[in-house]
């Protein structure tokens, strides 16, 4: 087993030890970056009243690095380890460079897996080079923060459920060293299923090895103990609840049943890392999705905004049933009692109603605030746009005079809007030349588990005219980050609605005193949702998740200004009438004791 060089922390054949004394590592999964830092002290707080000694968390590469050599605050995750310490807890880091976390692309930049498609994830100069460059950037915060140098990273990951995907030991081995030569000292941990080609494929020799599962913890070390004999025996995700996709039921999962599982957890012997011990949510348009089948290789599921995972501090901070009893649990194996509970977060006092009587047409918008109008010999994907989250409108010329025949777009990731000669058609629709054909594709979230990891979006087989390809097609990315410049928005040319349709649609409204919150969007269809141009994420009222978690933090006493750009109307197809109001609304209540 691999150890730290100083007593600070080790990795020991009979376990973890911390100062030369044994040690549980009782941890909850917080990403920081799915939680509005200024909330930050609080939820950590709740990890230590709900009796952890010790936070996780993931680092996602593609929020930090847009676009190559270009960074969006990387130093978040330092601050973060910061609140961890003056919190009092221990801390783990994932740094990936792959996450999964329901996270667009599991973490990866698009600007990378469109570039490398098949080779990423291996041991490739073409992947591992920019790889080197961030963990260049990134480590150094970690190195500073490690326990052997005072600080609170007691381990660090390497790479994230390997096992799942490839069998790529020499890759394993490339990051192993990279780490250790950017100054990492701690122990290095790997987590995958607890099943023998999981651990084989993911795992190391010299590295911990840890296990996730959410119950037969008998089973799952079982399976551990197979490949290492020796050493520590953790979870390094119990898995407590699930997310949900658009469109589908949720199914929170049992306090009861949890709190026993973990209980088994503990009675093994075993540490644990609850995922997730708080959620949070997915700001920004950043949720991930997945595909169905064995092989992942059939329907497309994207996830849903909100990442409360049914975890037992829900994604407004409060506890639940959960909590309680976790925090019953625990505290059999905890080295003193768990603090009492921080106070509570001050909430939206009253309703507020926002009348969305501004709207700009969603073609003016792409116009505005899209990047370069390019002509391309066949339709490109997002990737070649430099587009990540967002959509993208394609233009093409459908030459004649010919007859109907069919319009087919294959392989079109993944919401479409087709319109011939300025009239709504669905794909597969028979359609004579000469026309003016336009697609407008938005994404969903791009797929971050399994075989199907950066499949690229956008019209990626082309556009087809029975079996004949059409050439010659303009494209205009919109990335949502463009919405970042509110200058530029406050700049567009609103109007009223006068019967609406897919647009940015803009509103006001005023509270008292700011406070967490929830707004509330009865009569929409699919969009994206900023309040005071910071981006709470997509609505749909496909459903399960009908509304947005709004942060306290992000209203301010006074004049708020909502924006929602809408992208299709409530039954699925596209927009004549929209919405006319939003209410931000008092979050409902959770257990509390």
């Amino acid at each position: 087993m691999n150890a730290s060089p100083t007593p600070a922390f080790a990795v020991t054949d009979g376990g973890f030890e911390l100062a030369g004394r044994p040690v549980r590592l009782l941890s909850g999964a917080l990403h920081y970056f799915r939680v509005h830092e200024d909330q930050w002290p609080h939820r950590l707080g709740m990890l230590r009243a709900m009796g952890l000694n010790c936070v996780e968390t993931y680092v996602p590469w593609n929020l930090h690095e847009p676009s190559p050599g270009r960074y969006r605050d990387p130093e978040a995750l330092g601050r973060f380890l910061d609140a961890a310490r003056a919190a009092g807890l221990w801390a783990l880091v994932r740094p990936g460079p792959y996450i999964c976390a329901e996270w667009e692309n599991g973490g990866l930049p698009h600007w990378l897996t469109g570039a490398v498609g098949g080779r990423l994830r291996t041991r490739d100069p073409a992947y591992l080079e920019p790889v080197r460059r961030w963990f260049a950037r990134l480590l150094p915060q970690v190195v500073r923060r490690q326990a052997d140098r005072g600080g609170p990273v007691l381990m660090v990951q390497l790479e994230n459920e390997y096992g799942s995907y490839g069998s790529d030991r020499e890759y394993l081995r490339e990051l192993a060293a990279l780490l250790r030569e950017s100054g990492v000292t701690v122990p290095l941990f790997t987590s995958d299923g607890p099943e023998d080609h999981m651990l084989t494929g993911g795992s190391l020799p010299g590295v911990l090895a840890t296990v996730n599962f959410g119950s037969d913890a008998a089973g799952a070390f079982a399976a551990l103990r197979r490949h290492r004999p020796a050493g520590p025996l953790m979870c390094m995700e119990f898995w407590c609840g699930w997310f949900a996709h658009w469109g589908e039921t949720s199914a929170p999962r049992d306090a009861g049943a949890a709190a026993a599982e973990l209980r088994a957890v503990l009675e093994h012997g075993g540490s644990v890392n609850v995922y997730m011990a708080h959620g949070g949510t997915s700001f920004g348009g950043w949720a991930g999705a997945n595909r169905t089948g064995d092989l992942h290789d059939g329907d497309f599921r994207p996830t849903v905004t909100s990442y409360d995972y049914d975890a037992p501090i829900d994604e407004s901070g409060r506890p639940t049933e959960k909590f309680w009893l976790f925090r019953e649990v625990l505290a059999e194996y905890a080295e003193s009692p768990p603090p009492e509970l921080p106070a509570p977060l001050p909430v939206l006092a009253a309703p507020a109603t926002a009348v969305l009587d501004a709207w700009v047409p969603l073609d003016e918008v792409i116009d505005t605030l899209g990047g370069p109008e390019r002509t391309f010999g066949t339709a490109p994907a997002f990737e070649e746009l430099d587009v990540d989250r967002g959509l993208v409108r394609y233009r093409a010329r459908l030459p004649g005079p010919r007859p109907a025949l069919p319009l087919t777009l294959p392989g079109a990731r993944d919401a479409v809007r087709l319109t011939v000669d300025g009239v709504p058609v669905a794909p597969g629709t028979p359609v004579p030349g000469p026309a003016t054909v336009e697609i407008q594709v938005e994404s969903l979230g791009r797929v971050n588990y399994g075989p199907r990891l950066g499949e690229p979006k956008g019209l990626t087989g082309g556009i087809l005219h029975e079996r004949q390809y059409l050439h010659g097609v303009t494209a205009r990315g919109l990335r949502l980050d463009a919405f970042d410049d509110a200058e530029a928005v406050a700049a567009l040319p609103f109007r009223p609605p006068s019967g609406g349709g897919p647009g940015l649609y803009r509103g006001v409204l005023r509270v008292p005193a700011p406070g967490d919150a929830v707004l509330e969007l009865p009569d929409a269809g699919r969009g994206v949702a900023w309040l005071n141009g910071f981006c709470l994420g997509r609505y749909w009222s496909a459903g399960p998740q009908t509304s947005l978690y709004v942060p306290g933090p992000v209203l301010r006493a006074g004049r708020n200004e909502l924006w929602l750009l809408e992208t299709e109307a409530p039954d699925g197809g596209p927009a004549s009438v929209s919405f006319r109001e939003a209410v931000l609304t008092p979050p409902r209540l959770a257990c509390t004791a």
